[in-house]
């Protein structure tokens, strides 16, 4: 009886754990399913939505997670940048964009010291990322998980940049767009690039200095695009921008 209920109780503790698939769609270029996984250790859901290579000729096996900015805890943020993570898996990456707010959670911070206020926030963020990673090398063992990229906006991009300094060895390219609270890590490996948008400046000592930039190969490009236009609400010509300059980031 004893043997039973552990066998019992470990089928359930795998299957709690486990995606649930939600919906799927494809088109000519990209294939995308929506899931939702949970971290059992945290008792917490973390919905994902995953695009692909619909012509599986185009895969370069290679893995980016995207975190999104803060969407005020209403869910189903993955979506609004669409039009990157669309284009990425059209390119032959396995895009994962990561829901980070349930609308049970607390808000974001907005006054105190945000480096610290917001920090609980960016750490829930890195865990989430650790786990999607942990899950996706179980069940998608064949992608090239040393070339991974993580790339976020705003305040994913300081998620990114903190998964960057507690799991480096885990990454190969780090695409921080205009993250303005969490400092970028002065480091070679994994490599540095950054976006920046023209109306948001970063706080004091976020962006590397010029002899560091140098020093560690990182790169940081301001453009013409405004902070809160950098999901889907880019213009036309914004968007050939945007989806060209990270691609060349990951070509690089």
């Amino acid at each position: 009886m004893k043997l039973f209920l552990f066998i019992f109780l470990s089928i359930f503790s795998i299957q709690c754990s486990v995606q649930k698939n939600i919906s799927s769609d494809t088109t000519g270029d990209f294939k995308r399913d929506t899931l939702t996984y949970f971290d059992q250790s945290r008792h917490r859901k973390i919905p994902v939505a995953i695009y692909k290579p619909a012509n599986q000729a185009n895969a370069n096996k290679i893995p980016v997670i995207f975190s999104h900015g803060w969407g005020e805890n209403k869910g189903g943020d993955y979506f609004i940048y669409s039009y990157l993570t669309e284009f990425l898996a059209s390119k032959g990456y396995f895009v994962v964009s990561i829901q980070h707010e349930l609308p049970t959670d607390e808000m974001l911070a907005m006054d105190g010291k945000l480096q610290v206020t917001r920090r609980p926030n960016w750490e829930r963020g890195v865990q989430n990322i650790l786990f999607v990673l942990n899950t996706m090398k179980k069940e998608f063992p064949d992608l090239t998980y040393s070339q991974l990229a993580v790339i976020g906006h705003s305040n994913g991009g300081d998620m990114t940049a903190l998964f960057a300094h507690q799991y480096p060895a885990l990454i190969h390219k780090v695409i921080a767009l205009d993250n303005r609270r969490m400092t970028l890590p002065r480091t070679k490996s994994p490599e540095i690039y950054t976006l920046r948008s023209d109306d948001y400046p970063a706080d004091e000592g976020v962006l590397p200095l010029e002899d560091e930039k140098e020093k560690y190969g990182m790169v940081v490009e301001f453009t013409t695009i405004h902070h809160s236009s950098m999901d889907n609400d880019v213009t036309p010509e914004e968007r050939k921008y945007m989806t060209q300059k990270v691609l060349e980031y990951l070509e690089k």
